[in-house]
């Protein structure tokens, strides 16, 4: 069994992770302190993905908790699943780290850190075969960014060879929480670049624009956002938990999904996804998912696919349905949205089935796209950045704690870089077209005679 280690960073990420766990409990059959009373053998048979069984059948999740302050573990400790977890997993600094990125990677992060590699070793020592790392944070604050950038590196370096994935919350234009957000989540994605393996980008704005539109909900609070993050965290990591007609792993999910090592920031989507009153008037078939989960409107990021092409894609179903229904509907989006997809990676469209739905539907997607418009996200934040960098707003913060200007330099041109990558490969397709095809032919014909 591979198994996975969950770290949750920061207020975000501690708040996005209890909810995973709330979800992927459920699923297994596990109440709130972690005792099997689920009804179905599979439930069990692939538990230790996530969990470790302890003493007298309890299941305790493979997680650690970390934040620089108190606050957000004690709710977490006071909340329904408080008994969930390892009460030694759980690492916390008094100070908190201000929102300011220096913070969380050298001053504050780096005194917690050595304590925190302890519990990730422990856990680490306890596993058969070790697949790989998910993070869960954000990049806008300071633990969640600084923090998490600097664990990525840490763990990078003492687990080469393990996968490492993060979900990572990226600052949206409209709903701001800190001033110094772009400062935050450049230097993050600076360090994101180089060391994680798979980042699904999730944004507040495009989770609000969810509730809004689709799910009719007048005022979202986090609670709701946070729900539909686990929906999409919990169809992602499916095939890793239970048996499914056709399994992939972190690992296979990577190789089929990056094309080039840079290019790792995949936008999620999941259905169905309706408002509360209209379900009853909505057919779940496969076509219906499928349609919804290739839906801008449905992306979590808020960049358009349409402005862009797919590099690859992945898409999970869950529930009892055909697989050759689902290989037919992933052929007719293809052949239909054509010019949406890449033709230089012929059959970009990785599919994987589980038998097992979520709870409370019949059936379900998620999806996961490569697509080259995520640098619209990337150039926002590069935007904001630059207009505060110029004028060197805020700097003092961030030298106060021992950065040099120069990082903010590097991490920005790291951006500018990334973002003229996707460009460049949004663009190969158009003139490999025309030249090399012709030349082709003519050796092609030139055979046949």
């Amino acid at each position: 069994m591979r198994e996975i280690i969950h770290l949750q960073t920061g207020q975000c990420g501690n708040q996005i992770g209890q909810k995973f766990w709330e979800a992927i409990s459920a699923e297994h059959g596990l109440d709130p302190d972690g005792a099997y009373v689920g009804d179905s053998d599979l439930q069990l048979e692939r538990i230790n993905v996530y969990y470790t069984e302890a003493t007298g059948g309890k299941y305790v999740p493979r997680a650690i908790l970390i934040d620089l302050e108190p606050v957000t573990m004690d709710s977490i400790r006071s909340s329904k699943y408080g008994g969930l977890f390892r009460p030694d997993n759980f690492v916390f600094g008094q100070s908190g780290a201000g929102n300011n990125w220096a913070k969380g990677y050298y001053t504050e992060g780096a005194e917690l850190l050595d304590s925190i590699l302890d519990v990730l070793r422990k856990e680490a020592e306890a596993t058969d075969c070790l697949q790989g790392f998910q993070v869960t944070h954000s990049l806008g604050g300071g633990t969640g960014s600084g923090l998490g950038s600097l664990l990525l590196s840490k763990i990078r370096e003492e687990y080469p060879d393990r996968m490492l994935c993060t979900f990572s919350v990226v600052p949206s234009p409209k709903v701001s929480d800190t001033v110094v957000e772009p400062y935050n989540a450049v230097l993050s994605v600076h360090q994101l670049v180089e060391n994680s393996d798979e980042t699904f980008c999730i944004d507040n704005e495009a989770l609000y624009d969810i509730c809004f539109r689709t799910l009719k909900l007048t005022n979202p609070t986090y609670g709701d956002l946070n729900h539909l993050v686990s929906a999409v965290m919990s169809g992602i990591t499916t095939c890793l938990r239970f048996p499914g007609q056709l399994n992939s792993d972190l690992r296979k999910l990577a190789v089929n999904m990056v094309p080039f090592p840079r290019l790792h920031f995949f936008m999620v989507g999941f259905a169905p996804l309706t408002a509360r009153g209209s379900q009853s008037f909505r057919a779940l078939t496969v076509p219906e998912l499928t349609t919804q989960m290739f839906d801008a409107r449905n992306m979590m990021a808020a960049s358009d696919p349409r402005h862009g092409r797919y590099l690859t894609v992945a898409t999970i179903f869950r529930g009892k349905l055909s697989t050759k229904e689902v290989e037919q509907q992933m052929h007719n989006i293809q052949m239909k949205n054509s010019s949406y997809f890449v033709e230089w990676i012929p059959s970009n469209v990785k599919t994987a089935v589980c038998d097992i739905p979520p709870i409370g539907l019949k059936m379900s997607g998620t999806f996961v796209g490569n697509s080259t418009s995520i640098q619209e996200l990337f150039k926002r934040i590069n935007t904001q950045f630059t207009a505060m960098f110029r004028r060197k707003a805020f700097l003092h913060w961030y030298t106060g704690e021992g950065m040099d200007e120069m990082e903010f330099t590097e991490a920005e041109s790291n951006m500018n870089d990334l973002v003229s990558e996707y460009q460049q490969y949004q663009d190969a397709a158009a003139e490999d077209e025309g030249g090399e095809y012709e030349e082709n032919e003519e050796e092609y014909q030139e055979g046949e005679e």
